[in-house]
């Protein structure tokens, strides 16, 4: 039974996925946004790494003819072709694609590119298993995994060698590979018999989150279970190889930590914790008139501007909620051009929105504090007046972080994603899933990073609509759940 590269390090993981994947594909579970942002970008690194060997050919992926990809491989080497991208082997049963292979002399190097910022374990597994099928085939001589430099800062044209680092793994590959072929044998023999009794464990989401998550884990309790504790050091684990699975069946004797034993405690009494005083303080650190005040930001892992580095956080939009003493309550935002640097246009405009005086209230305010510091290093003549707004935040998750208000719905966690709707149930105008294409932070982030692309100008104005109404909801969610607050004390 044939294997790919990908199959094999599935393999290495846990056999129970490969043997899942090879015989119930259908099992697995549906890619994320998430998931496919990280796809994404691997496939823009990889473009950009063949700039670092140019005029080379490559091999175009058809998955219904891996055969003639591995024929158009062997007639470019035999013509002498001295850069391959893509090049395709299939050697004593592993079908593997280098990513870039550079002729020296009378031998080949081997790049493998990835979007990571440095070099993983699994990286060269992965090379490992590149080595072992190519070396069948061709002469090798070196191999390298090629990999992001996020130290590196974009000033006029992309600099794809500043860009890029390329380190030498040869000597770590060559030492794994007495060990890959007693493992391919023993995925065949794997391979041929029923489905591996493995239960789940950590190996489930290391180094992968593993696809098969959803079929593997299903006689987990879908809400209250023991992997649903916060901050329990691993203890979860723990419970779940003594037969607990449910938080309502943890021994009162287990010992967890401070923050977690509040949890269980408060899920199996559903008593609401209310520190009235606490909140009380809190409250009156907070003047008039109050900023609630949210980024968003978006990332890349190939600059497009100036002064960008790879996978900095580039705030491109914000909401404002202004909550006047006498209850007025005014709205304001911005969202940046997808096609160009939003950062300075941003930061003008935030600071002519945000009131000169009064408390800027944020959700996590470490977040758009160092937003604002690195703003106020791009851009430089802004510097003086964007850090001082740093002084001025509160933050509204403080009560919740602290447990001076805490919920059993709260599962342990203080996010505005669980405190709202714990807050608020049923409050349609107060709720994510009713929103359009947007609902959460990362659908921001990943949808304004493509957004250049889209070509179609209604479905573009459209995304932009979805992402206005997302992050007014979530300065508004802001508004509401102070306002809740002093309704309490």
């Amino acid at each position: 039974m044939t294997l790919s590269k990908s199959q094999y390090i599935r393999g290495l993981q846990c056999h129970k996925s490969l043997w899942l994947y090879k015989h119930n594909p259908e099992l697995r579970d549906i890619p994320d946004a998430a998931q496919e942002s990280l796809f994404n970008a691997g496939y823009s690194v990889g473009d950009v790494a063949k700039e670092l060997f140019s005029n080379g050919v490559e091999i175009e992926f058809d998955s219904s003819n891996f055969d003639g990809m591995i024929q158009k491989t062997k007639q470019l080497i035999e013509e002498g072709t001295e850069v391959i991208y893509e090049a395709a082997f299939k050697e004593d049963g592993i079908f593997a694609m280098a990513d870039i292979l550079v002729k020296n002399g009378d031998a080949w190097d081997m790049y493998e590119v990835k979007a990571s910022t440095y070099v993983k374990e699994y990286h060269i597994n992965d090379a490992s298993i590149q080595w072992y099928a190519l070396s069948k085939a061709i002469k090798l001589n070196r191999v390298y995994i090629v990999h992001v430099n996020n130290q590196y800062e974009r000033n006029g044209e992309l600099d794809v060698h500043e860009l890029l680092t390329m380190v030498d793994v040869s000597d770590e590959v060559l030492a794994k590979q007495s060990q890959i072929e007693p493992q391919l044998v023993e995925m065949q023999e794997m391979l041929q018999g029923d489905v591996p009794k493995i239960d789940i464990g950590g190996h489930c989401s290391d180094p992968y989150g593993c696809d098969f998550m959803g079929h593997c884990w299903q006689h987990i309790p879908q809400q209250n279970s023991v992997f649903d504790i916060s901050y329990a050091m691993g203890k979860q684990w723990k419970l779940y190889y003594q037969g607990i699975l449910s938080i309502n069946d943890i021994p009162d004797d287990f010992h967890l930590g401070a923050n977690a034993s509040l949890q269980v405690q408060h899920h199996k009494t559903q008593e609401i914790k209310i520190d009235k005083e606490a909140i009380k303080n809190f409250l009156d650190t907070i003047e008039y008139p109050i900023n609630f005040f949210d980024f968003e930001t978006f990332q890349n892992p190939i600059p497009r501007f100036d002064k960008q580095r790879p996978y900095a956080q580039m705030p491109f939009q914000y909401s404002l909620h202004i909550l006047h003493k006498d209850g007025t309550l005014e709205h304001k935002e911005f969202l940046g051009d997808e096609n160009s640097d939003p950062r300075e246009a941003l930061a003008k405009q935030m600071l002519k929105d945000i009131t000169p005086t009064g408390s800027i209230v944020a959700f996590n305010q470490s977040f758009e504090q160092t937003q604002i510091r690195n703003l106020a290093l791009t851009c430089k003549d802004l510097s003086d007046d964007l850090l001082c707004l740093i002084e001025r935040f509160k933050d509204l998750a403080h009560p919740f972080q602290y447990k001076h208000y805490y919920h059993p719905n709260f599962s342990g966690k203080y996010s505005i994603k669980v405190v709202l709707p714990t807050l608020f149930p049923n409050d349609a105008e107060l709720d994510y899933k009713k929103l359009g294409s947007i609902q959460n932070g990362g659908d921001a982030m990943d949808t304004f990073a493509n957004l250049h692309l889209l070509k179609d100008k209604t479905k573009r104005d459209a995304i932009r609509a979805d992402l206005l109404a997302y992050c007014r909801l979530d300065t508004l969610a802001m508004v509401r759940i102070f306002e809740k607050l002093q309704e309490m004390t």
